[in-house]
C-alpha cells in the first residue's frame, strides 16, 4: 500500500499531466501507472474540475448540480492622443480605461440565473452627483423559464440602442460613438423583461422591457416618484445572427448568406433629477424634468462584412433653466453610420461616420451647430473579441464652434480577457 500522502500527491499530479495516458491505458488494456480503483477516482476528480475556456471564462459545477459559477475578467490598456489642428500634440492619455471582472451562473436551477459585473478603474467608478460609490454595473437575477421569455430584477444595462447593448469588449472601434455617448441611457435598476420568438420560416422577433428607476447605476434614492419606462422591438427577417452577432460588432461569424436586423426603441423616463436621465449631472434641488428618447438600428452581415447604422435622439419640452444659465439637457438627434471588411487571417478594417444635431436651443450652450467625427480603425484579432489589438484614428468638426477644440485624435488599445 502507497503512503497516504504519497498518493494524494500522485493523484493530484495526474489531474494535471497524467490524465491523457491514464485514459489512452485503459483504452488499450495496458498497465496503468494507478490501480483501477484509483484511476476510477481520478476521472471522477476530473469530471468536477472547473472547466477554462478562452471567452467563456473559468466554470465551476458541483456533483449536487444546485449551482454553477463562471467567473471572468477583462482589461483594456488604452493610449490616446489629442491634436489641434496643426497636428501639434495638446494631450496625451495612457491608462486602464476599463478592468472588468464578472460572475455568471445559476443558483438551485438553471432557469435561475444570476450576473454580476464589477468596474476598478476611475473611468468605471467615478464618484456620482449624489456621492453614491459606483463601481457595481451589474447585478441581476433573471428567471428564464423558456428560451422565449426572461424575466430579471436588479440593475444592468437598458435595452435601448444597439450600440449600448453591444459589451464594449465586442467592439471594432477602440470605444463607441460620440451619438452613442450622448443619447444611450446606460444602466438602470429595476424590472426587465425580453422575449424571444421565430414566428415563420427564418423570421425572427425579440421584444425587450423595463421598468426602472430612472436615474441610472447605483443611484438608490428616487424622490421624484416617477420612473423610466423602456421598449425595444428587434425584426431578423433572414433569421438571427451565428453566435448572438447583434451584440458583438463585425461579421466574426462570417454569415454564409445575407443576415439582417431591423430595431426600434423608446423610451420615456418620468421626472427624472438628472440631466440625461441615467446620466449626467444632477438638476438643481427641486427641479426635474421628463424625457423621451428614441432609437432605431439597421445591421447587415454577410461574409466578414458588416454594415450599421444608428439614428437617436432626446426631446424635452423646456431643455433650459431659468436662473441656471450652466444647467440644461442636450436634445436634439445624431446619426452614426459604420461599415466593416473582415479578412480571412483576422485582420479587420472599418469605418465610421457620427454626427449630431443639437436643437437649435441648446446649441449655445453645447457650443456648436453640429458635431462630425469620421473615424478609421484597424483590428488585429488574435482570439476574437477576447485577445485583439485595435488602432483607429478620427477627425472631428464642429460647424460654428463657439471655441477651440481638437480636430485629430489617435487611440491604441489592447483587449484582453477570458
Amino acid at each position: 500500500m502507497m503512503n497516504i500522502s504519497v498518493k494524494n500527491f500522485l493523484l493530484s499530479f495526474g489531474l494535471v499531466v497524467m490524465v491523457p495516458f491514464v485514459v489512452m491505458g485503459q483504452e488499450k488494456n495496458k498497465t496503468s501507472l494507478f490501480s483501477v480503483s484509483d484511476s476510477d477516482e481520478l476521472m471522477e476528480k476530473v469530471r468536477n474540475m472547473p472547466f477554462v475556456e478562452v471567452g467563456k471564462g473559468v466554470s465551476f459545477t458541483p456533483k449536487n448540480k444546485l449551482f454553477k459559477l463562471t467567473m471572468r475578467f477583462r482589461m483594456q490598456n488604452q493610449l490616446a492622443m489629442q491634436f489641434d489642428d496643426d497636428f501639434s500634440l495638446q494631450e496625451t492619455q495612457a491608462q486602464v480605461k476599463r478592468l472588468r471582472l464578472r460572475f455568471d451562473g445559476y443558483l438551485y436551477s438553471p432557469k435561475l440565473l444570476y450576473t454580476i459585473q464589477l468596474g476598478f478603474t476611475p473611468y468605471d467608478t467615478k464618484v456620482l452627483p449624489n456621492g453614491n460609490n459606483n463601481f457595481v454595473r451589474d447585478a441581476m437575477v433573471c428567471y428564464r423559464p423558456s428560451d422565449t421569455w426572461n424575466i430579471g430584477f436588479g440593475q444592468t444595462k437598458i435595452k435601448a440602442n444597439r450600440a449600448r447593448i453591444n459589451s464594449s469588449s465586442a467592439l471594432q472601434f477602440v470605444d463607441r460613438s460620440i451619438v452613442n455617448s450622448e443619447f444611450n441611457p446606460d444602466r438602470d435598476f429595476g424590472f426587465f423583461g425580453e422575449f424571444y420568438k421565430a414566428l415563420f420560416a427564418d423570421f425572427n422577433l425579440a421584444a425587450k422591457a423595463s421598468v426602472t428607476l430612472g436615474e441610472g447605476r447605483n443611484w438608490a434614492v428616487n424622490k421624484s416618484k416617477g420612473f423610466a419606462y423602456t421598449g425595444r422591438l428587434e425584426l431578423f427577417p433572414l433569421g438571427r445572427f451565428k453566435s448572438l452577432g447583434e451584440v458583438a460588432e463585425g461579421d466574426f461569424q462570417r454569415e454564409e448568406s445575407v443576415k439582417f436586423l431591423l430595431a426600434g426603441a423608446f423610451s420615456y423616463n418620468d421626472r427624472t433629477t438628472r440631466v440625461h436621465g441615467q446620466n449626467g449631472a444632477e438638476l438643481p434641488s427641486g427641479l426635474m424634468c421628463d424625457l423621451k428618447q428614441y432609437y432605431m438600428d439597421f445591421i447587415l452581415k454577410y461574409r466578414g462584412f458588416a454594415f450599421y447604422t444608428d439614428f437617436m435622439g432626446r426631446i424635452c419640452e423646456k431643455p433650459l433653466f431659468a436662473g441656471h444659465d450652466d444647467v440644461f439637457v442636450y436634445t436634439g438627434k445624431g446619426l452614426n453610420v459604420q461599415t466593416s471588411y473582415l479578412f480571412k487571417k483576422n485582420w479587420e478594417v472599418a469605418l465610421r461616420n457620427s454626427t449630431l444635431f443639437p436643437e437649435k436651443k441648446v446649441q449655445p450652450m453645447v457650443g456648436y451647430k453640429n458635431f462630425n467625427q469620421t473615424t478609421v480603425a484597424v483590428t488585429k484579432y488574435l482570439i476574437g473579441h477576447n485577445l485583439k489589438l485595435q488602432a483607429d484614428a478620427s477627425y472631428n468638426h464642429r460647424a460654428d464652434a463657439a471655441d477651440a477644440y481638437n480636430r485629430w485624435q489617435l487611440r491604441f488599445v489592447l483587449e484582453a480577457g477570458i
